[in-house]
């Protein structure tokens, strides 16, 4: 079975950092593209951050730009975001994506990615 499986989110203080996971089973996240997602509460879904199946492209969002890491694991089953200096507005759902031999397009649309996670929830504390 085809399964992207988000951890690491929980609640943290504003200022504070956390790592997400994503652990791929039944594919290899070789050769796909990677991308992390969010949803706050009433907002629409928006792109964080990718790395295409290359790696020789990549896209973030304006408001992850240095605070927001996004990486991939060595055994090709793992992704990772690693969130710094977390705001309040960062309180949201977060979500993996994948898509085989996917790049990242400006905002990069959700339609582009094929493999969903379920998310795990980050909230911020003030």
């Amino acid at each position: 079975q085809v399964q992207l499986v988000e951890s690491g989110g929980g609640l943290v203080q504003f200022g504070g950092s956390l790592r997400l996971s994503c652990d791929a089973s039944g594919f290899s996240l070789d050769q796909h593209a990677i991308a992390w997602f969010r949803q706050a509460p009433g907002k629409q879904r928006e792109g964080v951050a990718c790395i295409s199946s290359s790696g020789a492209s990549s896209w973030s969002a304006a408001f992850a730009k240095g605070r927001f890491t996004i990486s991939r694991a060595n055994n090709g089953n793992t992704m990772y975001l690693q969130l710094n200096n977390l705001d309040t507005d960062d309180t949201a759902a977060y979500y993996c994506a994948a898509e085989y031999l996917g790049g990242c397009r400006r905002g990069i649309p959700e339609t582009d990615f094929d493999y969903w996670g379920q998310g795990t929830q980050v909230t911020v504390a003030s």
